[in-house]
């Protein structure tokens, strides 16, 4: 009988260990309201690095057409910027069940444990899938293998640095199929064959869309791939940070809610790819 049950703490839990609030991201804790209302940057590592083939040493004649001296290209640095994403979790209860403390402790909980979720959600729909180049060939879904490597083909061309592939966590097992990532022993980090960093998200699995946000079809999954990933976290905040202010009289209910915001930046490429989960 429910009456005879006797009241215990609740079971604990902890993020997945390679979520974007892992090793694969710089994250920064930051107290400056104008870091956190979003942040513009110059680009840095998205120009070519070309190679200069001197003439002069050339075995072939430049003959009568010649176009004139090669000159060598200058590339002009493209802005670019990140928003904040906002994540909170609000405790609710009547005033007889719970007292402020209560209340705030359950609501900060619940933030710790599924904040990277959110974030993640909120930097795959608002950024991801809305800058992506979908690489995803005319015939349609590729498998995994396939699709790790024409990301990283992508990310190489472009970038030519370490990235970071987006993973949905209801993917991650047919990673380990093909032996397209290990784990670091030293840093714990989940790294390809070419090296970039794989995070494997709740909050990916969750969103599961394609570029302009359109759904995967049945029996598929995206994937992306992006520069490094730099993120700014803000301190938690508390509302309302009193007791009395959390009680409506008029319900004798009272809420509590914590949130805290993000800025996650990424630079230069978003490249994706939809690849087939089920046979």
């Amino acid at each position: 009988m429910a009456g005879m049950r006797k009241y215990v703490e609740p079971i604990p839990g902890e993020p997945l260990p390679h979520g974007i609030l892992g090793a694969c991201t710089d994250i920064r804790d930051v107290d400056d309201v104008h870091e956190l209302l979003g942040i513009e940057w110059l680009a840095l590592g998205c120009c070519p690095v070309n190679v200069w083939r001197d003439p002069c040493l050339s075995d072939e004649s430049p003959g009568e057409e010649s176009p004139g001296p090669l000159q060598k290209e200058f590339c002009r640095p493209t802005s670019e910027h990140a928003d904040p994403i906002t994540v909170y979790s609000g405790a609710e209860c009547s005033t007889m069940g719970w007292s402020y403390a209560e209340a705030r402790a359950h609501a900060e909980a619940s933030l710790a444990l599924g904040e990277q979720e959110a974030v993640e959600a909120g930097f795959w729909s608002d950024h991801l899938a809305m800058n992506a180049t979908d690489l995803t060939p005319d015939g349609g879904p590729v498998n995994i293998a396939q699709g790790v490597a024409a990301l990283e083909g992508c990310l190489a061309e472009q970038y030519g640095g370490r990235g970071v592939l987006h993973v949905p966590a209801g993917v991650a097992a047919l990673l380990g199929c093909c032996n397209l990532v290990r784990e670091d022993p030293a840093s714990g980090n989940l790294t390809t064959l070419a090296g970039n960093c794989a995070i494997i998200g709740a909050g990916y699995s969750a969103m599961n869309t394609g570029p302009g946000n359109l759904p995967a079809e049945p029996g598929t999954a995206w994937l992306y791939i992006t520069g490094p990933v730099a993120i700014r976290r803000g301190p938690t905040m508390t509302i309302p940070d009193r007791p009395g202010a959390s009680v409506n009289t008029r319900t004798n209910d009272r809420r509590v809610l914590v949130e805290r915001t993000y800025v996650v930046a990424t630079t230069c490429v978003v490249c994706a790819i939809q690849v087939v989960t089920c046979p």
